[in-house]
């Protein structure tokens, strides 16, 4: 299935008296179904491509497997009841205790593009479900703000259509190790770390993930679930997002543009930039 397709618009300008027709590519948006064990956990709203990246990382994520050979098997639904369901069902094939995933399965967590935490039971659970980050990373600011660039070089369907979010990781040194975009920015993270998650390099302790929008709470639960002491932003965090890093010892940094960026927790971690010349 293709993460962009084409459609014909008219385009206005100021100034312009009549609109002209034109081809435009915009970002392809379906949901995607997650079943393990022949149950439903979780549907959400994503560009399809990297499914399988996407389920292996949002499991990750939810504590449902901690390691990649738990995830046996990933392949899309041959089954399907509907014509909509075509190449939007992933089956996960695990091996993880029965009871362990019914327990995370009550509730059937409905997430649109813009939000990742909708459905929670309860925020406590979800700030108590991984420990600190282990790692003694250090990253240099001058590091940190070429980063954005980089990544924007790598969003191919971003650069044909506008509306896609953007997530890498990168080595301490800012080589950039994979990438991912995504209509939601929470997918877009999830099948970053998914992908690496199944190439058995999670924890990753000494690398950085950057994303294209805010930082939410729901984003530095990810990257401490990856192991990722580093964090950085290209908007805002939020208030929860802060808190949790510093709890979970990952540097955030956040409004990471033009040369600059905050630092909002774990400032250990982050060296000065080198003075100029």
């Amino acid at each position: 299935m293709d993460p962009v397709r084409g459609e014909r618009i008219v385009r206005y300008e100021a100034g312009v008296p009549a609109g002209v027709e034109r081809g435009d590519r915009v970002t392809v948006e379906e949901p995607l179904e997650i079943r393990v064990g022949g149950q439903t956990l979780a549907v959400t709203m994503r560009t399809p491509g990297h499914d399988f990246d996407l389920a292996a990382g949002w499991l990750l994520a939810e504590g449902i497997v901690h390691r990649p050979e738990e995830i046996v098997r990933l392949e899309h639904c041959r089954e399907v009841r509907s014509p909509e369901e075509e190449g939007n069902v992933v089956i996960v094939r695990a091996n993880v205790p029965a009871g362990d995933t019914l327990d995370r399965a009550r509730r059937l967590l409905l997430t649109s593009s813009s939000c990742g935490l909708c459905g929670k039971g309860s925020i406590e659970s979800i700030r108590g479900s991984f420990p600190p980050v282990a790692s003694d990373a250090r990253v240099s600011a001058d590091v940190l703000t070429a980063l954005p660039d980089r990544l924007r070089r790598a969003q191919a369907s971003f650069a044909e259509t506008g509306g896609l979010h953007g997530a890498g990781i990168f080595t301490l040194d800012g080589t950039l190790l994979a990438s991912r975009e995504d209509v939601g920015r929470h997918n877009a993270v999830d099948k970053v770390i998914g992908h690496l998650f199944r190439e058995g390099r999670v924890p990753l302790s000494e690398a950085i993930l950057l994303v294209s929008g805010r930082a939410s709470f729901e984003i530095v639960q990810k990257a401490v679930a990856a192991g990722i002491p580093i964090l950085a932003a290209v908007s805002a965090p939020s208030s929860l997002a802060i808190d949790l890093a510093r709890e979970s010892r990952v540097a955030l940094a956040g409004f990471l543009r033009d040369g600059g960026f905050n630092l909002y927790s774990a400032v250990e971690r982050v060296s000065p930039p080198a003075p100029a010349r």
